[in-house]
């Protein structure tokens, strides 16, 4: 029962932000803005940035919740709002460039087995160059397929498996290296 009154709790919200109600969209805002920069965060290493590209994405959210359908979750429509406003700022930063590479191989990606929190994992991928550092997110962490990254980033399916590859195993040598260091043997 309470599972149904939540969904109507968040349906009703949802119209009140959709009719310019000022305490609605803070409710929204207030709920998902800390995961939502979480999302911005993945794909812009600079924190005011990532935070400006949030409340932007926010703007676009407000301006189009009309055509949110409720087929779906909420937060999953959010997010995909933050992705690309974050993929569009990097484009306009002219900060991500591919390279077109017919090379790929399906590697493996070993488990990181250690000690490692949030911030290392986070300082990682955050060394990734910007173009390896945007599919190695699409794909493993927002479960985009090859295709998709593809058709939203204007490259080759090809280009994103590739690129892929490099970022997983330049992931895993950093990994490497860290747990050489933390067992002393570097």
């Amino acid at each position: 029962m309470k599972v149904i009154n939540l969904h109507h709790e968040e349906q009703d919200i949802i119209r009140l932000a959709v009719e310019n109600n000022r305490h609605a969209q803070q409710q929204i805002y207030s709920k998902h803005a800390s995961r939502m920069l979480s999302v911005c965060r993945q794909y812009i290493k600079d924190l005011h940035q990532a935070e400006d590209v949030m409340i932007t994405a926010f703007m676009k959210v407000f301006a189009n919740l009309d055509k949110f359908e409720h087929k779906g979750s909420f937060e999953g429509w959010i997010r995909r709002i933050m992705v690309n406003e974050s993929i569009s700022f990097l484009r306009a930063q002219k900060k991500v460039s591919f390279l077109e590479d017919t090379y790929y191989k399906e590697d493996t990606f070993n488990n990181i087995e250690s000690n490692f929190n949030v911030e290392d994992i986070q300082a990682l991928i955050d060394g990734l160059p910007d173009g390896y550092r945007m599919i190695f997110n699409l794909y493993a962490i927002e479960g985009y397929k090859h295709q998709e990254i593809a058709q939203a980033l204007g490259i080759t399916e090809g280009t994103s498996k590739s690129q892929l590859s490099h970022a997983r195993r330049m992931l895993q040598e950093q990994i490497n290296k860290l747990k050489n260091y933390q067992n002393g043997t570097a």
